[in-house]
């Protein structure tokens, strides 16, 4: 199994003030910084190659770090996401963001060996025990006919679903935390069913499933270190305090 991690992402003001880098995914957490701590865990799980979307600040950060390559980052976002998805051609990967200080080699394995008869799949852990995880957390749920979901950061992908994915893959990941974002995104039936809290997570597979001609699931019960991601410094701060508390 091969992965890719965006690192492209920039913070500014406060934030940048508070890491010492405007490279979130340099932020220190422990003696580590948040992308360590998705390549160790990736390490651990067994992935034997992993390519990382960064500028030069992370190229230097990495250095010569064994089975680590490195793709220059673009400025615009959502060409970075159609840059990991170019990054293992003919080959199954997980996606993943260098965003997730508690992601685990555990919870990596658990997401690759359940995606196996799916060409696209996405994490999802259950609410409760995300929130019983991170007590008090900066909220990270959603909610979708009555079933309450925390949306993960790692999506496993098969070479078929690559191609097809170009075509919108990058407004599906601008929406993939906001709901409202992802229905309208979807079409007015879908659309239609999000306001009258109809729309489910089957709707929302067997939409990605006729759009991208490939089989698409969600992953329920996955671990919540995959789920939890630093956005914003109130992120940062709550998981660095938390990391010290359960240490």
């Amino acid at each position: 199994m091969r992965a890719v991690i965006t690192a492209g992402g920039l913070v500014d003001g406060a934030f940048a003030a508070a890491i010492g880098t405007r490279v979130k995914a340099l932020a220190p957490f422990g003696a580590r910084t948040l992308l360590d701590v998705v390549l160790d865990a990736c390490a651990s799980a067994g992935i034997d190659g992993v390519a990382v979307i960064g500028d030069a600040e992370v190229r230097a950060h990495l250095g010569t770090r064994e089975s680590v390559r490195i793709i220059d980052a673009a400025l615009d976002g959502r060409e970075n996401v159609l840059r990991a998805l170019d990054a293992w051609p003919g080959e199954r990967f997980v996606y993943l963001t260098s965003d997730m200080p508690f992601a685990s080699a555990a919870g990596l394995r658990d997401v690759i060996e359940r995606s196996g008869e799916l060409a696209l799949s996405m994490a999802l852990a259950d609410v409760d025990e995300y929130a019983a995880r991170f007590p008090g957390a900066p909220e990270h749920s959603v909610a979708l006919s009555g079933e309450r979901v925390a949306n993960g950061n790692a999506f496993v992908i098969a070479p078929e679903a690559v191609r097809p994915a170009h075509a919108f893959a990058t407004k599906l990941f601008e929406a993939r935390k906001s709901l409202p974002r992802l229905a309208l995104l979807l079409g007015p039936s879908l659309c239609l069913r999000y306001v009258l809290k109809r729309l489910t997570i089957a709707d929302l597979e067997a939409y990605g499933t006729r759009r991208l001609r490939v089989r698409v699931g969600a992953l329920r019960g996955c671990d919540p270190g995959l789920c939890y991601d630093v956005d914003t410094l109130a992120d940062y701060t709550y998981a660095c305090a938390h990391a010290e508390g359960t240490a």
